[in-house]
């Protein structure tokens, strides 16, 4: 038994050695000793290469407004661990992170010695969220957000009233393969039988992918610029206002706060998600719960403005569909600035390519590291980049001490790459620019 939180954190992360193995029998075995706390909570299941994050927050801050209490459980956290398990976007505290690390340690302890391995880091902080969320603290509905893939992701142990497919992109392909077509069948993983699917999915062959896979499960599809759509976008301040259309309802001039075109169309599964809760499972959800839910969702790290003047942006591109939002983004928004721009990333990613697209906007680009598994270096990084104003700077917080005093009006800097070297950088930056 842990007596502390640190003790309990210390272990679950030391289940990070045991890497990632796909396959659901653990999950299967832990779900069985815990007396199957998935089959006893109301779950969303949202999966995708990107957009998971923002989709979840967008209709967690909908199913708020209309007055339900909403679990969700994401990855990675930003600023605090305990921000993967979280109940109406307020994370677990940390008397609660130890309990259920007590209750899942004996169980992971049996793992260990069994034919079955013992329990991956992932594994056991989502069991701790199924038992949280049937057993300490019941929720009206949980978001569980995908981890990675799908079909083998330990949270596709659970049977969701709907499932939403964000998009697909060519990333971890050395885990689901190197098409869009293979990627989209793991994704498609998580379409469970008569369970209505939700996407954005844009290429061709994948779709041909995820649409199989709902008639063979015979399980309504609804697709993004088929059975709902957006249009009239433009981009404000801070923030995006579009039109939705559904086969139930229209909505004029929404806004969201979160920027980039590529938000409305999380935003739109979040709307056509909210509508068919409210058609098929008769939550209460009404317009003016939608309009304001999207207004103030609020997720950190995705195009986020921390400071306007010097202008400072943070961005989570860990892949190249992020980047190429990115790219998009800083083009028509801040084609008269000089660009500045603060990168490093996992070594699994494709980085010469992300590279190349950021060599193609920035005017001084510089490449950092930090200490995370599998993260690259910095001299790796430079000798990829084709840029003729091109930098390395391994001492990142010393970076951020010297650039952010000299820069001009006419300047941007841009903070991006992993999601995990962002969470280290957050809390920094916050404190340095008070």
């Amino acid at each position: 038994m842990f007596q502390t939180y640190d003790e309990a954190l210390s272990w679950i992360h030391g289940r990070l050695r045991l890497g990632i193995k796909p396959g659901l029998k653990r999950m299967e075995w832990m779900m069985e000793r815990l007396n199957h706390p998935e089959q006893k909570i109301k779950t969303i299941h949202i999966g995708g290469t990107n957009g998971k994050g923002s989709t979840l927050t967008f209709l967690r801050c909908i199913l708020e407004e209309a007055g339900y209490e909403v679990g969700t459980f994401t990855s990675p956290f930003f600023e605090h661990f305990n921000e993967r398990i979280s109940v109406n976007g307020k994370p677990i505290t940390d008397a609660e992170m130890l309990e259920l690390a007590n209750v899942i340690l004996p169980l992971a302890d049996e793992l260990d010695h069994s034919e079955l391995g013992g329990p991956t880091e992932f594994e056991v902080i989502t069991a701790m969220a199924l038992y949280y969320f049937a057993k300490i603290n019941p929720v009206d509905v949980a978001l569980f957000e995908v981890g990675l893939g799908g079909r083998f992701d330990s949270t596709n142990i659970i049977h969701p009233l709907l499932s939403i497919i964000t998009s697909i992109g060519l990333d971890h392909t050395n885990i689901l393969g190197d098409t869009y077509e293979k990627i989209a069948a793991e994704k498609a993983g998580i379409i469970k039988n008569g369970t209505a699917i939700l996407t954005a999915v844009k290429q061709d062959e994948a779709m041909e992918v995820i649409a199989a896979k709902a008639m063979e499960s015979k399980a309504p599809l609804y697709q993004l610029g088929s059975e709902f759509s957006i249009s009239g976008n433009h981009s404000l301040m801070r923030g995006e206002e579009f039109n939705f259309s559904s086969i139930f309802q229209e909505l004029p001039q929404i806004q969201i706060s979160m920027l980039g075109k590529h938000q409305t169309e999380n935003a739109a599964l979040a709307i056509m998600a909210a509508q068919l809760l409210k058609q098929f499972y008769a939550l209460l959800i009404d317009e003016p719960h939608i309009l304001q839910g999207l207004k103030r969702a609020y997720w950190p790290g995705r195009l986020e403005l921390i400071l306007e003047e010097p202008t400072i942006i943070m961005d989570g591109a860990h892949n190249e569909e992020g980047i190429e939002a990115l790219v998009h983004e800083l083009k028509a928004r801040y084609n008269d600035k000089q660009i500045q721009i603060l990168f490093t990333a996992l070594s699994d990613k494709k980085l010469d390519k992300m590279i190349q697209q950021l060599d193609a906007v920035a005017d001084s680009i510089t490449f950092t590291e930090f200490a995370y598994p599998r993260a690259s270096q910095a001299q790796f990084l430079y000798e990829l980049s084709c840029s003729q104003n091109k930098h390395k700077a391994k001492d990142w917080k010393q970076y951020l001490r010297t650039t952010i005093p000299t820069l001009k009006e006419n300047e941007i800097l841009v903070i991006t790459g992993s999601l995990y070297f962002l969470s280290e950088v957050k809390p920094f930056l916050v404190n340095l620019i008070k």
